[in-house]
């Protein structure tokens, strides 16, 4: 079964450094194959048996033994991806994939963090959480946006990482074997 694999946090700034050959070899030392990156922010396409929880797990605990890092991986099916791609709920207004931003969660966010998030959102932001994704749209990027920084942050109350349009389109073409 084909998996994409999102790390968090990993190559921005001077912490959390990967190479992503290094990564690549991590993980097919672990046990996965077809290993592939793409960009240098921690996106891994590989097939594996193992279920998506366990493939974190295994990918999580690859990595503090390799590099001396505990990071949070969140992991989608290629079968789940195309989902999210499909659902797509903001593909009227979303026109520019790079400020267009997925994220994807470990599980659903509490009714109350969605209210919050949906009160962040300046005007002509839009936020739409289905599942354990949260689509956001932001016109104006996110350099100062709120809502992007509650995104961003440890305090939603679950594991997340995000990622662009771009992102999220290319990963499903690559677990597709079209790129």
């Amino acid at each position: 079964m084909r998996h994409a694999v999102l790390l968090r946090g990993i190559n921005l700034g001077p912490r959390n450094r990967i190479a992503m050959p290094e990564l690549r070899e991590a993980l097919t030392m672990a046990g996965f194959e077809a290993v592939r990156t793409y960009v240098q922010s921690g996106n891994v396409v590989l097939d594996s048996d193992l279920e998506p929880k366990a493939v974190a797990r295994l990918s999580e605990r690859t990595i503090a033994d390799r590099f001396g890092l505990s990071i949070d991986v969140i992991v989608r099916t290629a079968g789940e991806l195309a989902a999210v791609v499909q659902r797509n709920p903001l593909r009227e207004i979303a026109v520019e994939p790079k400020r267009y931003q997925v994220s994807f969660l470990q599980r659903e966010l509490e009714p109350g963090t969605v209210d919050e998030l949906m009160a962040l959102a300046a005007p002509g932001e839009r936020v739409v959480a289905i599942g354990r994704e949260v689509y956001a749209w932001h016109p104006a990027g996110v350099a100062r946006s709120k809502l992007w920084a509650r995104l961003a942050s440890r305090s939603l109350g679950v594991g997340a990482t995000s990622r662009n349009w771009t992102t999220v389109t290319t990963l499903l073409e690559m677990a597709n074997g079209r790129a």
